[in-house]
């Protein structure tokens, strides 16, 4: 009698009923959620239903009396004007569908512990009304494209594509040292190490990661670089380019201290040279779509002024 109906529209279809739970009240325990199911105080069309239940368009979900006042008790996030006025000039394209934006480097795609926004919380402080979730993403440090969905259709359909390896993304990078031509690198690497700052390492009983490097240009003793990924891990370009004794320049966690002071020195310049420079998959249409974002001021900085640097052994 004092239950609240939630109804399913065609977007939300298919989704499994937790996940949808989980979307709709962010700062709910998932533990409590799960227990409401199990306890039969959600029900949907009046019965007793499975977390895993796919649900139907105009199927109506029962919300125990309790959630009907229930707020997400998190912060209303602030996000300056003049970030704002960033984001909107990175835009590379945007849709009913999706928008796919030229991150720069240092933005976090979210908010955490040392960061009080991301990039998600600002797409959504714009798109107040709209369901917007990352399709996939990029390391803080890295910039170029990323893509965030405006429905759950389209996201799944993005998902779908990622398992399917349909996505193609390529990046640019300045690696310190020097090679010829192509290498090709495959490793398992283990994203679920976190111990030694948070560092992903290479391991035999981790996930298989693949790359490919093509060299563009030589910068006296610095590689400018194109790379293609064919598996999508945790820090797999920094940690692979590492372990080949070609460290992404300015890279923090993989690279080399003392030659990263050197080029800050240098160039003036600190960012990670590593850049997602442009990706591609199917639209809601089934035809091939691709983004590029060019390279931003200083990444440019580095490429004229790296040929200076000699790399100390």
């Amino acid at each position: 009698m004092n239950s609240k109906n939630l109804k399913i529209d065609n977007d939300n279809s298919e989704r499994r009923l937790d996940n949808y739970l989980f979307s709709i009240y962010k700062s709910l325990p998932k533990s409590k959620i799960y227990s409401m199911i199990r306890k039969g105080e959600v029900r949907v069309n009046s019965k007793r239903i499975k977390p895993s239940y796919k649900l139907k368009s105009e199927d109506e979900i029962r919300i125990p009396p309790y959630l009907i006042n229930y707020n997400d008790h998190s912060k209303q996030v602030k996000i300056p004007q003049k970030r704002i006025d960033i984001y909107k000039k990175s835009i590379l394209f945007e849709n009913h569908n999706y928008v796919v934006i030229n991150k720069e480097s240092e933005l976090s795609v979210h908010s955490g512990s040392k960061n009080s926004f991301g990039l998600i919380d600002i797409v959504r402080v714009i798109n107040p009304n709209l369901d917007i979730d990352l399709c996939h993403r990029i390391d803080k440090s890295t910039s170029g494209c990323i893509v965030l969905s405006k429905n759950k259709k389209f996201l799944r359909n993005f998902h779908m594509q990622l398992k399917n390896n349909s996505v193609k993304k390529n990046y640019k990078a300045i690696l310190a040292g020097l090679f010829e031509g192509k290498i090709n690198t495959k490793s398992n690497i283990n994203i679920s190490t976190q111990r030694d700052q948070h560092k992903v390492q290479m391991s035999s009983h981790g996930k298989k990661a693949i790359t490919e490097f093509l060299l563009i240009k030589k910068l006296g003793n610095f590689s400018y670089t194109e790379i293609k990924i064919l598996t999508g891990r945790k820090h797999q370009i920094r940690v692979q380019s590492a372990n080949l004794g070609l460290p992404v320049v300015n890279d923090k966690k993989y690279g080399d201290i003392y030659l990263n002071k050197s080029i800050r020195k240098e160039t003036g310049i600190s960012r990670l040279a590593l850049h997602s420079a442009s990706i591609s998959f199917l639209n809601r249409n089934g035809k091939i779509v691709i983004y590029e974002a060019p390279i931003n001021k200083d990444f440019e900085i580095l490429l004229n002024n790296l040929q200076k640097l000699t790399i100390q052994s």
